[in-house]
Formats: C-alpha cells, structure tokens, sequence
C-alpha cells in the first residue's frame, strides 16, 4: 500500500509540473483574446463608430455561440482526445482573433464574436474534464485554483501588453488591429507547442513510470466504482438535465460569470474617468485588481482545503463579491476602482472553488458533456453583463443600476450554493430520475 501511495503521489506532482503550467499558458492567451477588446472601445467608436449598446451587444455575442457549441465541442475531446482537439481550438481561435482586426463596422463586429466564441467552445470543459481523468478528487481543487489563475494572470498580462500593442502604427493598420493580429497569432504558434506536448491519457504519458500510470488509472477508477455505488446504471444526459442539482450548478456559475465579465469588460473604462490616461497607463491600472485576486485565490484554496466546507467557503466569497460590486457604484471613478479591487478577491475566488463541487457531484462518464453544459449556460452571464450595461450607459450615461443588479445576483447565489452537493446521492436518495 505504501508504495501505490508513493507512486500514486510521485504521479500527481509530475503531472502539476508538466501540465499545469502549459493549462496556465494555454488559458493566459485564450483569456486575452477573449476580452481584449475591453481596451478598444474607444478606438472602435472612433474608428468605426460603434457605439456603447453595440460594443456591449457584440462583446456579449461571443458567449451566445461559445454556449451553443460548448457541449458539442466537448462530446468530440471525448472521441479524439485531448491533445488533438485542444490544439484544434488553439488554431481555430488564434485565427478568429486575428480576423477581429479586419472588422469594418457593427455587423461585422457581431459575426467576429459570434465566430470566436464558436473556435474558443469547449476548451474551458475541456481542461475540467482532463483534470478528472488525470488528478484524484481531492487534488483537483487546488488543480483548478492554479489553472484558473491563468485568467486572473491574463488580465494582468493584458493590461500592459495589449496598451503597449495600442500604439504601434503601421502598414495601414491602426494599434488595435495589430493588437489583434499580434495576439491571434500567439495562439497560433502556441497551438504547435500543444500538439508536441501533451498526452490524451495517463497510459500515453511517457514520463510517468508504468507504477505511477497503474496507482494513479487505479485511484481514479476506485472513484469511479465508487460513483457507480451510487447510482443503478450510467446516468443518462437527459436524466442528468432533469436533475436539481445541474440547475443549481449553472445557476451559481451564471451569477459568478455575470460579475466576472462585467467588471472585465468596463474596468478599462471605469479606468479612464479617473484621469488624463492613455493605452498603456489605463492597462497598467487595470492589472492591480486581477494581481489582487491571484493572491486571494490561493489564500482561499488553501482554506477550503484545509477547512472542508466548500458551499460555506464559496459563499463567503460570493459576499465578498456583493459588497464590492455594490460600492462600486456608490460613489466616485476612483472609489469605483478600488471597489472592484475588492470584489475582484471574491468574484475570482469564487470561481475557482465552484469548480470541485460539480465534479465531486458528476458521474465521470458523463462529466464531459455536464461539465461543458454548466459552462455554457453559466457564461451565458459574459452575454448579459455587457449587453446590459453597454444598454444602460447609452440610455441613462451610467452603469450604477447594472453594478447593484450584480451585487444582489451575488448574494442569491451565496444562499443557492449550500442546496449543491459536492458528492454523489447515495443509492435511492439522487435526485436524479433513474433510468431503467
């Protein structure tokens, strides 16, 4: 036994090493291309004309296509495997934001998005669902904690690097479209180093001895025998949609994306009433409340782990979250900006201890396609928030209605999160219909 534990955790900590830091690269490059055109509004009204409803409508439509295709695209990973699939979305991506560069007024504006969200569908699932297959249960929080400080290291690589890119002039093109072209085109290259590196399955993963690939398939199949104890036969999708608990899922994910993404989206602006700024200031400013949240995801990952609560834990973030946003529109741009330095601690937390919850709870031969659907409905909130508050700024010339919308969406799910289960029902309590 001692020595399946060994090799059991000699796996883990090569895995965390050879993947972990590529997850963290892969999602810093997806995550700028994703938001970066919260440092162009300007430069699209100016240019283009695309005003405030507009710009929130269209950085809106990316998650109404990254929704529809995010559970097809994540049923496919399952029957190619990770390392082909996830380097398809790489390239497919990486070219969508280039051709954001070439956009020629709101329609336009629109299909880029909408072809964006479609190339960028399922590689967030994609990664979850790679963790459960490759990490035990229990190291899987911390797992994610890691992987998603890729977003929040990504808005403060964002900041500098796309302000920086802001400026270049050249060759016919304005600084956003090379910011655009220049960013793509990491996601590109990056895609290459994807195919070479990583492995599909453990039993692919030439730099595990074959005692690590044998302790850790058997620890992640005892977990699966384990599951099966707790339900009659492999649950089906349509069983798992009627099942409260997926609700409760994406209802808890939708409010946190909504914060998230509002804030994303128009804290470069918040930013630039705060003073005579220009590109590369404003991205400098906007890096402080990602760096903030960094810190705070660590710090609560590591209490979660060491204090087993995860709903108290995660709800208290979700609060942390409501106060933060709902300051945020009581006074002025700066107080605004150190607002969402404190809701960025909650709002980011949040979403990383979210995570292990769904997975504990999910059958893991249906966990891809649940995972990717939580996903895609809970982003569906990167649709509402912007879209709402690029309406409201150009009908009433503020967002302080929106920010309070968002505060009182925290608080709700601070309440929903302790109906989630974090395991399986035992057998004759799921919640899920049974299939016969």
């Amino acid at each position: 036994m001692s020595n399946r534990a060994d090799a059991l955790q000699s796996a883990v900590t090569k895995i965390k090493w050879h993947v972990l830091p590529l997850f963290v690269v892969m999602f810093i490059v997806n995550y700028i291309d994703r938001v970066n055109i919260g440092f162009v509004r300007q430069h699209l009204s100016a240019d283009l004309g695309i005003g405030a409803a507009a710009y929130g409508l269209g950085a809106g439509l990316f998650f109404v296509s990254y929704a529809v295709f995010e559970v097809p695209s994540n049923m496919l990973l399952q029957r190619f495997g990770a390392k082909a699939w996830l380097t398809r979305i790489m390239v497919t991506w990486g070219l969508a934001a280039v051709g954001m560069a070439f956009v020629r007024g709101e329609t336009s504006f629109y299909v880029m998005r909408l072809v964006l969200g479609a190339a960028e569908a399922g590689f967030f699932p994609g990664v979850v669902f790679y963790f459960t297959q490759w990490l035990p249960r229990d190291q899987r929080g911390r797992a994610m904690a890691v992987f998603l400080s890729g977003s929040a290291l990504a808005s403060v690589f964002s900041g500098p690097i796309s302000g920086a890119l802001l400026l270049i002039e050249g060759h016919g093109l304005h600084g956003w479209q090379w910011m655009f072209i220049i960013e793509g085109m990491a996601s590109v290259v990056l895609a290459g180093f994807v195919w070479f590196w990583l492995d599909s399955k453990p039993r692919d993963a030439k730099w595990l001895t074959r005692a690590e690939q044998d302790a850790l398939v058997d620890e992640i199949e005892t977990e699966q025998r384990q599951r099966d104890a707790a339900h009659i036969v492999k649950p089906s999708m349509l069983s798992l949609l009627r099942d409260p608990q997926i609700v409760i899922f994406c209802l808890i994910y939708f409010s946190v994306s909504l914060t998230i993404y509002g804030a994303t989206f128009w804290l470069p602006s918040i930013i630039r009433k705060m003073g005579h700024l220009n590109d590369f200031q404003v991205g400098l400013f906007n890096s402080i409340p990602w760096l903030i949240s960094i810190v705070a995801m660590y710090l609560f990952a590591a209490l979660a782990a060491r204090f087993k609560f995860q709903q108290a834990w995660v709800a208290c973030v979700l609060l942390i979250a409501a106060a933060g946003m709902y300051a945020a529109g009581t006074g002025s741009a700066a107080f605004s900006f150190i607002a969402i330095c404190f809701a960025a601690i909650g709002f980011k937390a949040a979403s990383s201890l979210f995570w292990p919850i769904p997975q504990g709870y999910l059958d893991a031969r249906i966990a891809a396609p649940v995972i990717a659907l939580i996903n895609s409905i809970g982003n569906l909130g990167g649709f509402v928030a912007p879209a709402t508050f690029g309406f409201l700024e150009q009908k009433t010339g503020s967002i302080q209605g929106g920010l309070t919308a968002l505060a009182v969406m925290s608080v709700a799910a601070a309440v929903i999160v302790f109906f989630a289960r974090m395991t399986p029902a035992v057998r004759g309590e799921s919640l899920a219909p049974r299939t016969r």
